[in-house]
């Protein structure tokens, strides 16, 4: 897009539909596919697309800079090195201007065309709805990777009642206003759901088809975030439980 593009932005600062947030470490092949589908996806939409290159050393900020040379909806941001998924997403939070911010993994594996599925669902769902999250079937992962997933959404579910089948699932959007508002930790992406009831909102999901990443390997093990995963899922509970009452604001003038 042209630098008329930008201008744009500059002049509406905080007036954007959406901001698509992707995380990405070592993705230099996936980015371009990924961010090219993006811009189909969300065609006649006004949009950004912030990815953060958490620590790469395959040359993904080079492929992020010739991109965003070409393409002035891009703004990619570089952590010099890796803080973890997390971190990634809240650093792409912190610097959108869009009141929706829409997540998404940047291997691939998610498919952006369910980006405006999930922008649809949550406007139609209304104000008190804040985050529309997206439930992967057909998952291409390893069949023991697919197990200890299920094993641990069921565990997950049991303790925090959060209704969501999938929460690991990297496609969601969510109301920018009250996704600052949720309190910030490492693994923090995993118990969105949880986290947005915590604060008196609705969740609402949708079913989006996996598929299997065009190039790389999975950063992720089976048990390199299973002791984690049990420690964040405890203190997501005592979180849930420290939240007495929502309070029912009115102004009195």
């Amino acid at each position: 897009m042209t630098q008329s593009y930008l201008e744009g932005l500059a002049a509406n600062k905080g007036s954007l539909a959406v901001t698509v947030v992707v995380p990405a470490k070592d993705e230099a092949e996936n980015l371009p596919i990924l961010l090219d589908e993006i811009e189909t996806a969300l065609e006649g939409r006004t949009f950004e697309v912030i990815v953060i290159d958490d620590g790469s050393s395959d040359g993904t900020d080079i492929v992020l800079q010739d991109y965003a040379a070409t393409h002035g909806w891009l703004r990619p941001i570089r952590h010099e090195s890796s803080c973890g998924q997390s971190c990634a997403v809240r650093t792409g939070l912190q610097h959108a201007r869009g009141d929706v911010v829409a997540t998404i993994d940047g291997d691939g594996e998610n498919n952006p065309a369910y980006i405006p599925a999930l922008l649809d669902a949550l406007e139609a769902a209304g104000p008190a709805v804040a985050l529309a999250a997206g439930q992967r079937l057909g998952r291409k992962a390893s069949l023991a990777k697919r197990y200890a997933s299920k094993f641990a959404n069921r565990i997950r579910g049991a303790v925090l009642k959060d209704n969501t089948r999938d929460s690991g699932c990297g496609l969601k959007a969510l109301r920018r206003e009250i996704f600052l508002q949720l309190p910030y930790f490492d693994s923090w992406h995993r118990f969105l759901p949880a986290l947005v009831i915590r604060e008196g909102y609705g969740v609402t999901h949708i079913d989006v088809q996996d598929r299997q990443r065009r190039h790389g390997t999975s950063k992720y093990g089976i048990f390199d975030r299973a002791f984690v995963g049990i420690v964040d899922l405890a203190g997501v509970w005592w979180l849930r439980r420290r939240r007495k009452k929502i309070p029912e604001v009115r102004p009195l003038t």
